[in-house]
């Protein structure tokens, strides 16, 4: 973790900087650029599910040590979302946006925006869709309904409902692919896109292409690295867990994005890990 979060100092040159071999006295190594665009470096909290299930405020009190001000929740782990709050609250920390699942969005879209609030964040995103909801494009004409509802009530409580994309979107339905099919059909005025990098990049696609070509629609980024000698897929298998890697250490080309970030409508992003 602490690693990570330092590698991240030098976005988007993401240069490591190199031991001086000259004599004494050596000249001082260049500063730090800082943050792209002055956006603290969050993290995403599944990144640390397996510890921070077992001691939450202080898993949060680390991430805060560490450096970083900015979190996107994935879960509460029975707290409440006052209780969430105040912990971050001591900790000097915010959450600008969280995960909430699918089933428990279809269950009362309102107690998801309810919580949103409760911690303070502006977007509220589905993380993924379970197998069993992705098998057709039948099943994402339904889903489109529901989130474009869903982010329509998340506008009316002035928030931003939000989907998190996998490689699995890039399956092909006839002459296009879920995400397309996504982009296409989703409101951009109630619905954005939170765009994993890593995911865009395994499935053989490009993140700069989709932020030129749909401006606005991607405020928010998960940042994470993939390590060479891979095949572009699709499915979310057990193969993928072996090919994350700590950014800058890997093979994804983060000044390129980052240049490109803006026109995509980039206000926040989070490193993230799913296998570590």
């Amino acid at each position: 973790m602490r690693k990570g979060a330092a590698g991240l100092a030098s976005i988007p040159a993401l240069a490591t900087l190199g031991c001086s071999t000259t004599p004494e006295p050596a000249p001082a190594p260049p500063k730090p650029s800082g943050p792209p665009f002055g956006i603290p470096v969050g993290v995403q909290l599944y990144t640390l599910r397996d510890t921070i299930a077992k001691d939450f405020e202080g898993v949060i009190k680390q991430v805060a040590a560490i450096g970083y001000k900015h979190v996107e929740v994935y879960d509460f782990y029975g707290k409440s979302a006052a209780d969430v709050k105040k912990i971050l609250d001591d900790n000097g920390l915010k959450a600008p946006s969280g995960h909430w699942l699918l089933p428990k969005l279809r269950k009362s879209v309102d107690k998801c925006i309810e919580e949103a609030k409760g911690i303070g964040c502006e977007y509220l995103v589905i993380p993924i869709l379970d197998k069993p909801d992705r098998k057709t494009l039948d099943q994402y004409k339904r889903h489109v309904e529901f989130f474009n509802k869903a982010g329509e009530k998340c506008k009316k409580a002035g928030i931003t409902f939000a989907y998190h994309n996998h490689n699995f979107e890039f399956q092909k339905f006839g002459d296009t692919t879920a995400f397309d099919f996504l982009l296409k059909s989703l409101d951009p005025e109630l619905v954005k896109i939170e765009m994993d990098c890593f995911w865009v990049t395994h499935a053989g696609h490009d993140p700069v292409a989709f932020m030129e070509s749909n401006p606005g629609r991607f405020p928010l980024l998960h940042i994470k690295d993939m390590k060479a000698g891979h095949e572009p897929g699709t499915e979310l298998d057990d193969e993928v867990k072996g090919l994350f890697a700590e950014v800058g250490s890997g093979t994804i080309d983060w000044k390129r994005i980052f240049t490109a970030a803006p026109k995509g409508g980039l206000k926040y992003y989070y490193v993230e890990q799913d296998f570590c």
